[in-house]
């Protein structure tokens, strides 16, 4: 069983930064992507950035340039590193282990407010 908990989250004013953590535990297998994720109310989770255990990283095009995805191998934690913040970055966040079954954390808040 793979547990995945968030923390990070919080309040930042308009251009500031946050980075956000997923720490994995649990059976994940070899291959599996571990991905974040957002959502508003009333709307689906959107898909911001992925990394696979191979490797590789991709970012949606609206992320791209602001936010990081990275993993720290030794404490198995995936990080999203998040700069020049906008108030429409405002939601829930998850993270998500996929391979051989789909897990998702508990999600942990981001608020962009001046």
């Amino acid at each position: 069983q793979v547990h995945l908990v968030e923390s990070g989250g919080g309040s930042v004013q308009p251009g500031g930064s946050l980075t956000l953590s997923c720490a994995v535990s649990g059976n994940t297998g070899s291959r599996y992507v571990v991905s974040w994720h957002r959502q508003t109310p009333g709307n689906p989770r959107d898909l911001l950035a992925d990394y696979t255990s191979w490797g590789t990283t991709s970012y949606r095009d609206f992320v791209k340039g602001r936010f990081i995805i990275a993993r720290d191998n030794a404490t198995n934690t995936v990080y999203l590193h998040m700069a020049n913040l906008k108030p429409e970055d405002t939601a829930v966040y998850y993270c998500r282990l996929w391979g051989s079954t789909d897990n998702w954390g508990q999600g942990t808040q981001v608020t962009v407010s001046a």
